[in-house]
């Protein structure tokens, strides 16, 4: 990552803030038509299910804007159970604890003298009616301050029943957006991901893995703004095969008990050490869209 003073990028910041928006109408609308098309199974009977958008905001320390987004949620669907799907926009100041994580975490310099910051991006979970069909995770952003700039984000598929053709194709999918952009793209970030996506306590991964990167900087913002796309691009593709294939297959409860078990390992994943969830806590995000990403019932045993 460069260590030189960043001009502002005010065209890439706007054009990467549309893009995960662009992103976000998409997914909503291949989401909502999944759930028009469910004809069958044990939640048929309910009505299609439908986002409920929401705006965000993030709060400033002294009053002034500081950017925010949209939440959209799915609650209680034919094929999902919940789903989030949320896109923002945030800038501003960090305060000392963030600065010194950046610091610490990015060898970012100077942060002290010039903390303000610019993040925009995109940041999806679903969880899903069927035991079958595999909950998913998806985010991608781009992050500025004054001192460099830097893309992240990946997507995991997270089933409590696994599948190793699902497991398979999702990984597929992964490698082949990648590839087009640098083929030591997919095992590294594969790595990352089976690295970043590990319950320590538990002793084991919380899903099946994917893709995770972050501080991705080449020095050449178009062609990194062009592998982000590329990453959100593939989640469509990648996720929906496993949803149509399983969508419909009967279950037991004994299948949900073992989805509520596992939904357990996904909360504890999130809440104790997702750096997303700590970064929008810290920096005063909507509390409601920064834990959007819990499931709606999970289980201990």
């Amino acid at each position: 990552m460069t260590q030189q003073p960043q001009p502002d990028m005010n065209d890439e910041k706007a054009r990467a803030s549309a893009w995960f928006r662009s992103l976000r109408d998409d997914i909503v609308a291949a989401f909502q038509n999944v759930e028009d098309t469910q004809s069958e199974g044990s939640f048929s009977h309910l009505p299609a299910g439908r986002f409920e958008v929401t705006e965000t905001t993030r709060a400033s320390d002294d009053g002034s804007d500081a950017g925010g987004g949209l939440m959209s949620v799915m609650r209680g669907g034919r094929v999902f159970e919940k789903v989030g799907v949320n896109v923002s926009t945030v800038y501003g100041v960090l305060g000392e604890r963030a600065q010194m994580a950046m610091a610490a975490r990015k060898g970012i310099d100077g942060m002290k003298d010039d903390p303000r910051f610019w993040a925009a991006g995109i940041s999806l979970v679903a969880h899903m009616q069927n035991p079958h069909t595999p909950a998913v995770h998806m985010n991608t952003r781009m992050f500025w301050t004054p001192h460099a700039w830097w893309f992240g984000g990946g997507s995991d598929l997270n089933p409590c029943i696994e599948y190793a053709d699902d497991t398979a194709a999702f990984h597929a999918v992964q490698k082949e957006h990648c590839d087009r952009h640098d083929a030591s793209y997919y095992p590294r970030y594969k790595e990352w991901a089976d690295e970043y996506f590990y319950v320590p306590h538990r002793g084991r991964a919380r899903g099946v893995g994917g893709i995770f990167y972050d501080d991705h900087n080449t020095g050449d913002w178009e062609n990194d703004f062009a592998f982000t796309q590329d990453v959100g691009r593939a989640f469509l593709p990648a996720f929906l095969a496993p949803t149509n294939k399983r969508r419909n297959t009967p279950w037991t409860d004994a299948d949900k008990d073992q989805q509520l078990v596992h939904r357990g390992l996904y909360a504890e994943y999130n809440l104790v050490y997702d750096r997303g969830t700590k970064f929008g806590l810290e920096t005063g995000h909507d509390a409601n869209a920064v834990l959007m990403s819990l499931p709606p019932m999970a289980k201990w045993v």
